[in-house]
């Protein structure tokens, strides 16, 4: 017997049910993380939506954005919504457009649910289906969302879960396990690059109609997402070329890049320093913040690492994703207390009005 089968009946009766408060007379939000599982994820929505023939607007939550924020509600309050959905962006006690009906699908460690909302969460099953799986589930119970599970797959990979065996990816595998995992690098691209962008990877998936297509060039969305991809190369080969500097079981490798990089080579020296708590940390991706990545290869529980070293400046960006996987951002003064306390000099430390390298 298929061990998922029961979530995924469940997931879909749950958002079933949710849809049914929506108002079909105004448009459905979907805000989506710019991830390749959060990109998926709410492309399959928005695919699904559409299908059902209702009216779908998509925003991707970018660089230095929160849906939660009282910037996102503020840039909401004037839209007409007729239901909300929120994927891959974690789960807190907020809501981006009050008193509209809200479904949030997430696979991370949750904080306190919003009042009012639906969440299906993925967190606590064994292995954990990603967003872009969950939404998948989701979708099925609109229409007939086989011809997509294409997309699932391209979250599954993106969020490392190709392995972890749901028979969605094996299923998956007929479309080309190479091009579902090209196919994943490539739309993580352009939220990586300068720009932060994703908008261009989002709307290829909309648009292909499975890996080979998107990577096929042919899409005028193609073109900006390719161009990302060829910065965000030549970034990471540059930032390679940093060694650590090891603390106590932390080693730190500190560089400067305008791409968002650090979870790359956290990952990359994740299987150099096997016994180490490793972070990256970028100092020229956002001005006024340094951001990082943290990653292990043991068995940490690094959301709880950092929650133990949390400074007091620290907002929601610090500490939020995965049990492994997982970073922040932190403006200058809170940096220097949180590194400071890991065991780290001047060499780790910024100045509090400029952020050099």
């Amino acid at each position: 017997m298929d061990p998922h089968s029961a979530a995924r009946s469940e997931t879909a009766a749950t958002f079933a049910r949710a849809i049914r408060e929506f108002d079909r007379t105004r448009p459905v939000w979907i805000l989506g993380h710019n991830d390749a599982d959060g990109l998926s994820a709410t492309a399959l929505l928005a695919r699904a939506f559409g299908q059902a023939g209702w009216t779908v607007r998509t925003r991707i939550i970018g660089r230095g954005e929160s849906p939660w924020s009282d910037a996102m509600r503020t840039e909401l309050a004037d839209e007409p919504a007729g239901g909300v959905v929120i994927t891959d962006l974690g789960v807190r006690d907020a809501l981006p457009k009050p008193g509209v009906p809200t479904v949030v699908v997430d696979h991370h460690i949750p904080g306190h649910p919003p009042a009012g909302a639906t969440v299906i969460s993925g967190h606590g099953q064994d292995p954990i289906p990603t967003s872009s799986l969950l939404a998948f589930w989701c979708a099925g119970a609109m229409v007939d969302a086989e011809p997509w599970l294409w997309l699932a797959a391209v979250g599954l990979i993106g969020d490392m879960a190709e392995k972890a065996g749901f028979p969605e990816m094996e299923a998956a595998r007929r479309f080309g396990v190479t091009a579902l995992r090209d196919a994943a690098a490539l739309v993580n691209a352009p939220r990586r690059s300068a720009s932060g962008d994703a908008t261009p990877a989002l709307m290829l998936l909309m648009a292909a109609s499975g890996p080979k297509d998107v990577l096929s060039g042919e899409r005028p969305e193609a073109a900006a997402v390719l161009a990302a991809r060829a910065e965000v190369k030549q970034e990471l080969e540059a930032a390679r070329r940093v060694g650590p500097v090891v603390r106590g079981e932390v080693a730190l490798i500190r560089f400067a890049s305008p791409t968002q990089i650090h979870p790359l080579i956290a990952q990359q020296w994740r299987g150099r320093l096997r016994d180490r708590i490793v972070m990256a940390a970028n100092t020229g991706y956002r001005p006024g913040w340094i951001h990082f990545a943290v990653r292990s290869s043991e068995d940490r529980d690094l959301v709880g690492f950092l929650e133990e070293h949390r400074p007091p400046g620290a907002d929601e960006m610090y500490g939020s994703g995965h049990r492994q996987a997982t970073g922040g951002a932190l403006r200058p003064a809170d940096w220097n207390a949180f590194i400071t306390g890991l065991g780290f000099g001047p060499e780790a430390t910024v100045p509090n009005l400029a952020i050099t390298a």
